[in-house]
């Protein structure tokens, strides 16, 4: 056991009981899925127990598009399962286990709660062997190149080897955060960190019915635009497309300088993201001002919704 393990005479709470809510999520995606070249035919990542009839949260990137799907307790004992939901906006992902697991359901917590510094435990599938005691290094925004925008994720170090889909466990015990990326950060001007970021949990609350229920959330899907965009010396470039997506039809180009959308500049990717949302629900025509080889021109991209592209079930 490594010195960053987290020993149970150190919590105030029973860790096995807590990890024995953590699972294996192992997905097999079809070779012609729509994220299938992205991320992969073959996922595997964790996920968390957290109601007592099999429900289970984990980052939706494992199990989008999933065609079969295991489940994997502490024990090794494999069922299998279903994907329930998949919220574009959040990335959480819900899988009901289709065979009884007898496993404890962990308490939600408050992601408001937790504090830059808190110590916290980001556990995997496999109890303790995958656990490690973690520090939240920061709670801010955080804007993904695949149109994704969260207002105060969660960033933690160490990072955890295994962290997608990793349950973030705070000083009670309490589920806080789902693992989605690894990350390196700056902290104070010197060396990168390597860390992870984390959803927030208090993100669920407002979807978890919708989620179980209808699969996705009940309100219009956002317009995509199929960009993926960095941010260069406070200049937003196009750092590729999607095969086939809006931007790819629109004559979008890889190295274009994002200037404005609509009346609005632009010149942060979170600046990109709102207001490209703020144009309407998908479908709508999204209007651009990009810049070429020092030419200057505007382009109107066709949204769509990005949950229309993936393999039944259709989720937004």
């Amino acid at each position: 056991m490594s010195e960053r393990d987290p020993r149970p005479e150190h919590l105030s709470y029973d860790l096995n009981r807590v990890l024995a809510s953590v699972v294996g999520i192992t997905s097999h995606i079809p070779e012609d899925a729509f994220t299938a070249s992205i991320l992969g035919t073959e996922r595997v990542g964790s996920g968390v127990v957290i109601r007592d009839n099999g429900l289970i949260l984990t980052i939706g990137y494992l199990v989008t598009e999933a065609e079969t799907l295991w489940i994997t307790d502490n024990r090794g004992r494999a069922v299998s399962g279903m994907v329930l939901g998949y919220d574009q906006e959040t990335g959480f992902g819900l899988v009901q286990a289709l065979t009884a697991l007898d496993l404890p359901a962990i308490e939600i917590g408050a992601s408001s709660e937790v504090r830059e510094g808190d110590q916290m435990v980001l556990a995997g599938a496999g109890g303790r062997r995958a656990a490690i005691t973690t520090q939240v290094i920061a709670v801010r925004e955080f804007a993904g190149y695949w149109e994704y925008l969260l207002d105060e994720a969660i960033f933690t170090a160490p990072a955890h080897p295994n962290w997608g889909g990793a349950s973030l466990i705070d000083a009670e015990g309490r589920l806080v955060g789902i693992g989605s990326l690894f990350i390196q950060q700056s902290q104070g001007g010197g060396q990168p960190v390597d860390g992870n970021m984390v959803v927030p949990i208090d993100l669920l609350t407002p979807v978890l019915d919708d989620l179980t229920l209808r699969g996705g959330r009940n309100a219009p899907p956002r317009p995509w635009l199929g960009l993926y965009a960095t941010e260069i010396e406070d200049r937003v470039v196009v750092a590729g497309m999607a095969n086939g997506g809006p931007a790819e039809q629109a004559e979008l180009e890889t190295g274009d300088l994002v200037l404005r959308v609509a009346d609005y500049p632009v010149n942060t990717l979170a600046e990109l993201f709102r207001q490209v949302w703020a144009q309407g629900p998908a479908g709508v025509e999204v209007p651009i001002a990009v810049s070429r080889d020092g030419e200057q021109f505007d382009l109107v991209i066709e949204s769509v919704a990005r949950g229309s592209l993936l393999k039944m079930p259709k989720l937004h």
